[in-house]
């Protein structure tokens, strides 16, 4: 017997020590009563998961394009008075849909470039770099996210309209949010958990041949760490999406306000199928970039699993 054949023999080997092993033997699998019943389970699953998952999706799409009418009359009817592809257009124009739309994506644009660069450097920092006093502000850092937002948000809000050493007032600019949601302890830790799995010797290669800290953070830790920066990237955007709370105190223009604070402000005046299209165009741009990066997503997210075991 070759070695490719023996190896071959073990995988099979296990394979089915692995299934007899299960709830189902091999046997059981083979009869029909039990595989149409498993067939039939596992349809019952699938959909009942794809329903509660994606119900309130379809849901949102279907008032999207129906008038204001079929919607109170008839909540779940499928489009009495036919579908209504313009409710689009006019929640793009007339309730300036395009405007807030523009300052959610310039908020989360900001809030990822920001976070990214603490998360990065601070996980470069205390897991490469190594200071003396590095395990005390790791130490400082994950007792952050044993405090409440709630708590801090006073001391924030106070914080934001009067920073200090600089004396400046940021309230009602889109500073006031990427700064604060930059200061993320838990990207920073991941990021540093990340970093830690490294291989450090290659780093002590790099320094032997005359690479400094920044040329062996920018082409040898960036580089490697692709897929949980993506993740965190999707996150940060997620987050800066859906932000309302903070937000709503520090733009108290209008003109500047994202969706997630326009949009219940202006339900006062605005229709009911307009706003239904309004919030079905800031719900499905995240879904369309959650399902763009999906396989990044993922994987960096199995590799951060790896790494909190």
């Amino acid at each position: 017997m070759t070695a490719t054949s023996f190896r071959a023999r073990r995988r099979a080997d296990a394979a089915a020590f692995a299934s007899e092993r299960s709830i189902l033997s091999v046997h059981d699998r083979k009869q029909p009563g039990v595989r149409v019943g498993l067939t039939l389970l596992s349809i019952l699953v699938v959909g009942t998961l794809v329903l509660i998952s994606a119900g309130p999706l379809l849901w949102l799409f279907k008032s999207a394009v129906s008038s204001t009418q079929d919607i109170l009359r008839d909540p779940f009817g499928l489009w009495p008075s036919g579908i209504q592809w313009g409710n689009l257009y006019d929640a793009w124009t007339r309730i300036e849909f395009g405007k807030y739309l523009g300052n959610t994506v310039w908020i989360a644009v900001g809030s990822w470039f920001f976070g990214l660069l603490v998360a990065t450097t601070g996980g470069y920092a205390l897991s490469v770099l190594r200071p003396r006093y590095g395990k005390v502000v790791s130490a400082l850092v994950l007792a952050t996210l044993f405090i409440p937002g709630v708590i801090s948000l006073v001391s924030l809000y106070l914080t934001v309209l009067d920073v200090p050493l600089v004396g400046v007032n940021l309230l009602n600019t889109f500073w006031a949010v990427w700064l604060p949601s930059a200061a993320n302890a838990f990207n920073v830790l991941i990021m540093r958990r990340m970093f830690d799995a490294l291989p450090h010797e290659l780093f002590e290669a790099a320094k032997i041949d005359g690479a400094g800290p920044f040329r062996i953070f920018a082409f040898l830790v960036l580089p490697m760490s692709t897929p949980i920066i993506g993740v965190v990237s999707l996150l940060t955007i997620v987050q800066a999406w859906k932000e309302f709370l903070w937000p709503l105190l520090v733009l108290p223009d209008a003109d500047k306000q994202p969706l997630s604070v326009a949009l219940p402000r202006l339900q006062e005046t605005a229709e009911t199928s307009l706003m239904m299209a309004g919030m079905f165009i800031s719900v499905i741009i995240p879904v369309a970039l959650f399902l763009l990066f999906q396989k990044q997503f993922l994987r960096g997210a199995g590799q951060a699993g790896a790494l909190k075991g």
